[in-house]
């Protein structure tokens, strides 16, 4: 009698003729992907039946050995906790420590970087060569047999407000987020996808690489962005999907800015061709949706998730998308609004967006106080600002960071920030609210020039006066012209914040 399988991999076999991957490693074919990855399942099962939801964190950049380890894992009956190729030996450490990860498997290229860690110590360590270059049928067999309700995947959260903690979901919550965008967003087989993503967050992990491999789509991947790669690989015109991060958008702007007159036309002309462009993960500067318009003939659809529920709310494939809103519930999804007190709030008014659905993760790994803590009546508190406005919602920013309580107004950091942006010296921003005796939280920014600009403090004020008059901001807005960058290049509220104390 066959085994039973997930059916990710039972899709697959249906598409098994149809290219999978291409990455640096080659093109690969799904019957390529179902013979590699069974290899993988069957060095990670040793002799065993079934890992029984043991955890394999896994370090390997976006590419075929990527892909393989995953589902290798999976069919194996593991729970697979990706590592960031990027994050410190630091961090390394406490997603091994805290996932208490019985096999840790890494690419040739990090191997070493591993192997030097104290908490691979009395572990199992592979490399994914090794792992890949199994015997064709190993015995016993290729695979467990998963139900779909076990554990499949911890990802670990950013950790802006104290150490990352793992959220566990299930396999059948990765089927319930990836069926609502396959749906939503129109996926078929005959998608191609190119991913710029990191692959230690839903955003690639789900969006773009999942997502094409359940609708039998062919999936691209960079182990590295770079701007003008992406430009060609964009005008080389056998695409017909993308999905980035604000951040990515704002480079392939500056590339495609400094780009000669007749490449300009080139790339602009075959982005035009793609039927879909998508921005996440952060929210995404009015400029830089007018500006990426004006290039690729593309309106961003803007969509709105998070680790712990996936994707939550969507702009549609087709109709208006308006800037700045984030739309409506996707397929299979509720959400609502409400105030401090938890009760719900019609539109027009500010409250903290909840879900509720088949994609909202198990739990926080070993962590039950505060699963019981993100959930009210069963809905997940995700801590976001929104209001409801015209059907469709528009995010205001987190309840933690970007809500500022400054003279007995709730005033959102995002919207301030957009404002900012229009000014013509300044290249990005950041405002956050400090606490101030007066005030209550006095609104303070930072900016980023944009060269060879200057400003001083008292321009931006007197600019800004009138029109962050509607926003309730308090005259004492200060800034500093050093907006701080982590090591990661990212920026950070709290980093901000600590500018002013």
């Amino acid at each position: 009698m066959p085994r039973a399988e997930l059916p990710l991999i039972a899709r697959a076999r249906q598409h098994a003729s149809r290219a999978a991957i291409v990455a640096a490693e080659g093109a690969f074919t799904y019957q390529d992907l179902l013979e590699a990855s069974g290899r993988v399942a069957g060095c990670l099962l040793d002799r065993r039946s079934d890992l029984a939801e043991a955890r394999v964190a896994f370090l390997a950049p976006a590419g075929w050995h990527y892909v393989a380890t995953q589902w290798g894992i999976w069919r194996a009956g593991g729970v697979a906790v990706p590592l960031a190729t990027s994050h410190p030996p630091a961090e390394l450490e406490h997603v091994i420590r805290d996932s208490e990860a019985e096999i840790v498997v890494a690419h040739p290229e990090f191997a070493e970087t591993v192997r030097s860690l104290d908490a691979v110590k009395g572990v199992r360590l592979l490399r994914t060569d090794e792992a890949l270059a199994q015997p064709r049928h190993p015995t016993p067999g290729t695979q467990a047999e998963v139900d779909e309700g076990r554990r499949a995947m911890i990802v670990y959260t950013s950790g802006t407000t104290g150490k990352p903690k793992g959220v566990v979901t299930t396999h059948g919550n990765l089927r319930a987020q990836v069926m609502s965008l396959v749906t939503a967003w129109e996926w078929t087989a005959d998608d191609a996808i190119l991913l710029v993503l990191p692959l230690h967050h839903v955003h690639g992990i789900v969006n773009v690489l999942t997502c094409a491999l359940w609708a039998g789509a062919r999936c691209e991947m960079l182990a590295r962005f770079d701007a003008n790669r992406v430009w060609s690989r964009l005008g080389g015109g056998d695409l017909t999907l993308f999905m980035a991060v604000p951040t990515i958008y704002h480079k392939l702007i500056a590339a495609w800015d400094t780009a000669p007159a007749e490449r300009q036309r080139s790339w602009s002309a075959a982005c035009a061709r793609l039927r879909l462009m998508v921005s996440g993960s952060a929210a995404l500067p009015a400029q830089t949706l007018e500006r990426w318009k004006t290039i690729s003939g593309h309106t961003l659809l803007e969509r709105y998730g998070m680790t712990e529920i996936g994707m939550a709310l969507s702009n549609p494939v087709r109709g208006r998308r308006r800037p700045g809103s984030v739309g409506t519930p996707l397929p299979g999804v509720e959400v609502r609004l409400v105030d401090e007190q938890g009760g719900v709030v019609g539109p027009g008014t500010a409250g903290e967006v909840e879900v509720r659905g088949p994609g909202v993760f198990l739990e926080y790994w070993r962590r039950p106080d505060a699963t019981t803590a993100a959930f009210r009546d069963g809905w997940f508190r995700t801590g976001d600002m929104a209001v409801l406005e015209d059907g469709a919602y528009r995010l205001l920013g987190r309840s933690s960071v970007d809500i500022i309580k400054s003279g007995g107004y709730k005033i959102s950091a995002l919207e301030i920030e957009e404002v900012l942006r229009t000014y013509p010296a300044v290249a990005e921003c950041a405002v956050v609210g400090v606490a101030d005796p007066e005030w209550g939280e006095k609104i303070c920014a930072a900016v980023e020039l944009r060269q060879p600009m200057e400003l001083s403090l008292a321009e931006l004020q007197a600019w800004a006066k009138e029109r962050l008059a509607p926003y309730k901001v308090p005259r004492a807005l200060r800034c500093v012209e050093a907006l701080p960058r982590n090591a990661m290049g990212k920026v950070t509220k709290p980093e901000v914040a600590a500018l002013f104390r």
